[in-house]
């Protein structure tokens, strides 16, 4: 009974069904036209953050010039990834990190705190582990050398100081403008920046958030190069390409008994203690094929000669590189040729100058020899007969 009934509803479904094919086909056809079929897809975002290798050099690079590279959270946990993968990479001993654009990086993106949800946000970044610009609440494996131009500033320069060595443009602005704006500083500045400048100076440019140009960061020992403007990049390159030729173990040994002696020891005998314990079997056996090498290479008479430099760039250097330097050693030195002849040229003439100047009778003593010839008689002449 039931199996009779269910064949017969099913029946009137499928004539009510074919009743009504157009219908049905006409209205889903319909609501296809009413969906565009020819909306514009949204261009695909350029990748805020830039990872590219040079030989065996990584470079990371912030890529957001419209907003002066500020870093969101999507940024800051892709910058995190970046140096993750940086320091998992054998093949990579140093990395650079730069800014795209105009300027390096100025500080967390504020327009993304500016939401409904701010309060959220806030304690979000406060309790963030690795920081709210990047992995600048840890302490990085590997050497990492920046490339400042343009603005670097609040968060952005505490993120510069997580690199080991810094390289400024002379046109470059530093400063903690997040000062102005009531945004405290949370990603390890008020950590590094007295151990790398002293105390005093840290807190006059912590607490006034005042601007400083590239000669003041380079006087206090904020920065290390000061390079022409549109350069940053190229010279922190070739800076990291000289870290890169070194063996590696025993560079990094001393930097990380550096860090520890600056943040993790309390007494000068824990810091000389801290660097024993960092040296292993791999950083003596590096020491020992370096001694041989060197015992090879040079002999007891010309022991001397490893200290020579023919080059203002150190030798093992790529040959580019050498060649620019020399170039501009060529340059420096005919700089200084042409101070030195201008000044012989401006000597001589000052001499030949004083020369004419004795060399001419003086207008009183001509005078005074005229008025003597004509009050004295002659003395060849014959005296009158009376």
């Amino acid at each position: 009974m039931l199996r009779k009934f269910g064949i017969q509803v099913g029946q009137h479904i499928g004539q009510h069904l074919r009743s009504a094919p157009r219908r049905m086909f006409s209205s889903t056809k319909a609501l296809y036209k009413e969906t565009p079929t020819n909306a514009e897809k949204e261009p695909e975002q350029p990748p805020s953050i830039i990872i590219e290798k040079d030989k065996n050099i990584t470079l990371i690079g912030i890529n957001r010039p419209q907003q002066r590279n500020a870093i969101d959270s999507t940024t800051a946990s892709k910058l995190c990834e970046a140096f993750s993968a940086f320091e998992a990479d054998d093949t990579s001993p140093v990395a650079v990190l730069y800014g795209v654009g105009g300027s390096f990086c100025s500080g967390f993106d504020i327009l993304e705190i500016s939401t409904d949800e701010k309060e959220e946000i806030s304690v979000d970044i406060l309790m963030r582990p690795e920081g709210s610009v990047g992995p600048t609440r840890r302490h990085i494996k590997k050497p990492v050398i920046c490339g400042i131009n343009g603005y670097c500033i609040a968060n952005g320069l505490e993120l510069a100081l997580m690199c080991d060595l810094r390289v400024m443009e002379e046109s470059a602005v530093l400063g903690f403008f997040n000062r102005r704006f009531g945004v405290p500083m949370l990603d390890g500045g008020t950590v590094r920046l007295p151990a790398m400048i002293g105390l005093s100076r840290a807190l006059d440019l912590i607490l006034t958030g005042r601007p400083v140009g590239s000669q003041e960061a380079h006087d206090i020992g904020l920065v290390n190069r000061i390079v022409p403007t549109g350069t940053a990049l190229g010279h922190a390159l070739e800076l990291a390409a000289c870290l890169s030729k070194f063996p590696q173990r025993a560079l990094n040994h001393d930097r990380n008994s550096v860090y520890s002696a600056s943040f993790e020891t309390s007494t000068f005998h824990q810091a000389v203690q801290n660097e024993v314990m960092y040296t292993s079997r791999e950083i003596i056996e590096d020491m020992q094929n370096g001694i041989k090498w060197f015992n090879n290479t040079f002999k007891a008479d010309t022991t001397h000669s490893w200290l020579k430099r023919d080059r203002s760039m150190a030798d093992w250097d790529d040959e580019d590189v050498a060649m620019a330097a020399a170039q501009k050693e060529v340059k420096k030195q005919q700089e200084e040729a042409a101070i030195v002849e201008a000044e012989k040229q401006k000597q001589a003439e000052k001499t030949k100058s004083k020369s004419k100047k004795a060399a001419e009778p003086k207008p009183v003593e001509k005078s005074k020899k005229d008025s003597s010839d004509n009050s004295e008689p002659d003395s060849t002449e014959k005296p009158k007969d009376k």
